[in-house]
C-alpha cells in the first residue's frame, strides 16, 4: 500500500530532526534579517538618495508580489517523487538559484537590475521556504509541535537580529554581505537534507497536477475551513502591522529619531537589544503552550506586547525609546513566532497537501510585504513617520485576536 503522506518521525530521530533543522531556518532568517532591512535599503539608498523611500518601496512591493506568488507554489513539492523525499529537492534547489539571484545584486549599479536580482532571489528562497515549513507537520507528531514551533521561532528571530546585526557590519561591502548569506544558505540547507533525509517515495501514487490545480494553490475555503481562515487573517494582520516599522526601521532611525548617517552602526545597537527578550519568549511560548494546552491566550498576549512596544517611539522619539521598543518588540514578536506556527500546523486543511496550504498561510507574511511598503510610504508623504506607529498598533492588536473564533485550538 503506498501513501503520499511522509510518516512521522520516530522519538529518537526528533532531535536529530531538530538539531540540524535549526541552523536551517537561522540561515534562512538571517537573509531576510539583513537584505531588506539593511542592505537592499543601503544599496536602494546609494542609487538616489533623495527619493530612497519611493524606490525603496517599489523593489520592495515588485520582490513581495513574487514572493507571495511563489509561496503556493510550493505544492509542487507535495506531488514530487525522488529518492530524496519530496522536500529535499526544491530546498536545495531554491538555494542554488537564489545564490544566484544574490550574486546578481552584488553585480547590480541600476534600480532595475537590483529590482530583477531581487525577484529571483524573492522566488527561489520561497521555494525553500515553503517545503522547510512543511517538514514539522510532514514528520513531527503535534504533543511535540509547541517544541518544534519554539525553536523554528526563535530560529526566525534570532536569525532577523543576527541578520541585522551582520548586515550593518557589511554596509561598507553590501556585495560581499550577499554572497555570504547566499553561501550560508546554500551549506545548512544541504547539511539539513543530507544529516536528516526523508524517505525514498518514488513508489507512491503519483497525484494528477494540471492547470486547475495550479490554480487552486492560491485558494482554500474559508466557509469550508474556517479555523485557517481565522490563522490566516491573525498572522495577515499582525505582520502588515509589523512590516509597516520594521521595513522602514533604518529610514526611521536616520529621519524621525534624527540619526542621520549614525543610523546604520544603531540598528545593531536595537538588534542587539532585542536579543535576549527574544530568546526567553521563543524558548517558554512553544513549551508552555504545549504544557497549558492553549495556544490562543498566548497569542493574544503577543500581540498586546507588540502593542505596547509600539507606543514607546510615539511617545517618545528617541534612541532610548527605540531600545525599549526593541526590546518589548522583541519578546512580543518572539512569543507570537514560537506559538503560531504550533498554531497553524494544527488547522490545516489537509495533511497531504501541507506544503501548499502552507505556502497559502505564508501569504500572509508575504502579501503585507507588498501593501506594506506603498501604504507606509504614502503615510510617510503625508504626516511623516511618527503616524506608522499608532496604525501598527491597531492592525498588530487586531491580528492577535483575530484567532478568537478558531474552535479546534484552545
Amino acid at each position: 500500500m503506498t501513501t503520499t503522506e511522509s510518516p512521522i518521525e520516530a522519538p529518537a530521530s526528533h532531535r536529530k530532526l531538530l538539531l540540524s533543522l535549526f541552523p536551517a531556518n537561522v540561515s534562512m532568517f538571517l537573509l531576510w534579517g539583513a537584505i531588506p532591512s539593511i542592505l537592499l535599503a543601503l544599496q536602494v539608498e546609494g542609487i538616489d538618495p533623495d527619493n530612497k523611500a519611493g524606490n525603496l518601496a517599489i523593489v520592495y512591493t515588485i520582490g513581495a508580489l513574487a514572493a507571495m506568488i511563489a509561496q503556493p507554489l510550493g505544492t509542487v513539492s507535495d506531488r514530487t517523487r525522488s529518492k530524496y523525499g519530496r522536500r529535499a529537492p526544491w530546498i536545495v534547489g531554491g538555494a542554488l538559484v537564489g545564490g544566484l539571484g544574490l550574486i546578481g545584486m552584488a553585480a547590480a549599479n541600476t534600480l532595475v537590475q537590483i529590482g530583477i536580482g531581487w525577484v529571483i532571489v524573492q522566488i527561489a528562497y520561497n521555494f525553500c521556504q515553503g517545503p522547510l515549513s512543511a517538514i514539522m507537520p510532514d514528520r513531527v507528531p503535534p504533543a511535540v509541535r509547541g517544541m518544534f514551533s519554539a525553536v523554528a521561532g526563535f530560529a526566525m528571530m534570532l536569525g532577523a537580529i543576527g541578520g541585522q546585526l551582520i548586515g550593518a557590519a557589511f554596509a561598507d561591502d553590501i556585495g560581499g554581505g550577499y554572497v555570504l548569506f547566499a553561501g550560508l544558505a546554500l551549506v545548512t540547507f544541504t547539511l539539513f537534507v543530507v544529516i536528516s533525509p526523508d524517505r525514498d517515495n518514488r513508489a507512491d501514487e503519483r497525484r494528477p497536477f494540471d492547470l486547475g490545480a495550479l490554480l487552486r494553490t492560491f485558494y482554500f475555503n474559508p466557509r469550508k475551513h474556517p479555523d485557517f481562515g481565522w490563522a490566516f487573517i491573525g498572522r495577515l494582520l499582525l505582520y502588515l502591522g509589523y512590516f509597516m516599522v520594521s521595513n522602514y526601521q533604518l529610514y526611521i532611525l536616520q529621519e524621525y529619531i534624527g540619526l542621520g548617517d549614525d543610523a546604520v552602526n544603531k540598528v545593531a545597537v536595537l538588534g542587539g537589544a532585542s536579543l535576549i527578550p527574544t530568546l526567553i519568549a521563543t524558548l517558554l511560548g512553544g513549551p508552555l503552550s504545549d504544557r497549558l494546552k492553549r495556544r490562543k491566550p498566548l497569542i493574544y498576549l503577543a500581540s498586546i506586547i507588540c502593542g505596547v512596544a509600539l507606543l514607546i517611539p510615539w511617545l517618545m522619539p528617541t534612541l532610548t525609546g527605540m531600545v525599549i521598543f526593541s526590546m518589548l518588540n522583541g519578546f512580543g514578536f518572539g512569543l507570537f513566532g514560537s506559538v503560531d506556527t504550533a498554531l497553524v500546523s494544527e488547522v490545516l486543511p489537509a495533511q497531504e497537501d501541507a506544503a501548499k496550504d502552507l505556502g497559502v498561510i505564508n501569504i500572509a507574511a508575504t502579501l503585507p510585504q507588498v501593501f506594506a511598503p506603498g501604504v507606509a510610504g504614502a503615510i510617510v508623504v503625508a504626516t511623516g513617520y511618527g503616524s506608522l506607529f499608532p496604525i501598527a498598533i491597531v492592525l498588530m492588536i487586531l491580528g492577535g485576536f483575530a484567532v478568537w473564533p478558531i474552535k479546534t485550538v484552545r
